[in-house]
């Protein structure tokens, strides 16, 4: 499996588990279910499921006349997982991580989606 593709199934267990209350183990197991789990995809969930807090902080830190609250949970996990990278995975170039949060805001989220995730991740890295 490709990055783009383990990037999408985490963005997809890590939503569910917002929603659901579940540990990253059991989310995994759960949605890929016939899947093997890809290394890739095991770094983000439980990267991001370890590092919540901090990464929530690093993102609420950032916003402009908005509130981490008030951020829909696509636009929240598809944060998470950009903020992650960035800040853990030291092979992944921002500028990747920036693209590819966009590029499923987009895909996932509404018509603004994509700018508020780019907006939001360009005052995190500059």
């Amino acid at each position: 499996m490709n990055r783009h593709a383990a990037r999408e199934k985490a963005f997809q267990i890590l939503f569910q588990m917002d929603m659901n209350d579940k540990e990253p183990a059991q989310a995994m197991k759960d949605h890929l279910e016939s899947l093997e789990i890809d290394s890739f995809i095991k770094t983000l969930v439980e990267g991001v499921a370890a590092n919540k807090q901090s990464i929530d902080n690093v993102i609420a830190d950032s916003l402009e006349n908005w509130t981490f609250d008030r951020i829909a949970s696509v636009e929240r996990t598809v944060l998470r997982v950009a903020v992650y990278e960035i800040r853990w995975e030291e092979d992944v170039p921002v500028n990747v991580s920036i693209n590819e949060a966009v590029e499923l805001a987009n895909i996932y989220g509404d018509e603004m989606s994509g700018k508020f995730v780019n907006g939001v991740l360009s005052r995190i890295t500059a």
